[in-house]
């Protein structure tokens, strides 16, 4: 594979909750989910610590344990990053830093790919319109608290009232069975992404976005995803990643396009196959 990546945080000086790295053979890309601002996680390392740790495990199985499948890849990677954090870190806390993940392999004559949360892997092929593989962990029981959050005033003490009980319900009910499974510190989760082949020779390239970058067709509308490929191919990930910055500044206000951030930490990764 023939890689090409960018990445932003959501402002300039803050740090990412993502992370993306590639080898010739694999990429793996992560969408960091920390605490709600000022609350406690259990974890004295913070998100950005966990979703570095995650993405680089990860990534080495990947290239190093052929023998494994991606999800069984996945849960060596959350079991080994568990042991980073030491006995001072309670990963039983549903704050406890996670990540939603996308990953791919050459294996064989295939690429093997696995998603789990809702950043995205968009699948590229020779002939037909591309695939998107993701958002596949939906917290029906959180939509009706979304719409909440979206009609009201960016910055207002309702809205932030709202995310925070939105926040504090998705994480009660992730990885109990009864809510969205997203890469913590329980190595389960990784049996409950979307895995799959796709044979190499009827495929063109791969894209992986996290959703601050998906916003560009999933939020924004601004073009299809073949045209998110055809820029990613043309221009690279820097430029999705740039149109999508300068639609969020002429909606500051986020009135045109509701969402729950103005601006998100946002990564795209690009691979020709």
């Amino acid at each position: 594979m023939q890689v090409e990546l960018a990445g932003e945080p959501q402002r300039p000086g803050l740090e990412t909750e993502d992370f993306a790295a590639a080898s010739p053979e694999a990429l793996v890309l992560l969408d960091g989910s920390g605490p709600p601002a000022g609350m406690e996680s259990g974890c004295r390392h913070g998100t950005t610590w966990y979703v570095r740790r995650l993405g680089v495990h990860l990534l080495a199985r990947l290239t190093d344990r052929s023998d494994r499948s991606i999800s069984e890849c996945l849960a060596d990677a959350i079991v080994e990053t568990a042991a980073l954090h030491g006995g001072r870190c309670d990963l039983a806390h549903p704050n406890t830093p996670a990540a939603m993940v996308v990953a791919a392999r050459l294996h064989g004559s295939s690429l093997e790919y696995l998603v789990l949360g809702d950043s995205l892997l968009v699948l590229q092929f020779k002939d037909g319109p591309p695939r998107v593989v993701g958002d596949n962990q939906r917290f029906p029981g959180g939509e009706e608290l979304r719409r909440q959050i979206w009609a009201t005033v960016p910055g207002s003490a309702e809205r932030n009232a709202l995310r925070l009980r939105y926040a504090l319900a998705v994480r009660a009910a992730r990885n109990t069975g009864c809510g969205p499974w997203i890469a913590a510190a329980t190595p389960k989760a990784a049996a409950r992404a979307e895995t799959g082949f796709v044979r190499l020779s009827g495929l063109h390239a791969v894209a992986a976005v996290t959703g601050g970058a998906s916003r560009f067709t999933e939020r924004f509308g601004l073009g299809s995803w073949s045209d998110a490929l055809r820029l990613l191919a043309e221009s690279g990930p820097a430029e999705l990643i740039a149109q999508v910055r300068a639609v969020e500044r002429a909606d500051a206000r986020c009135e045109r396009w509701p969402r729950g951030k103005t601006h998100d930490d946002a990564f795209a990764l690009y691979a020709r196959i």
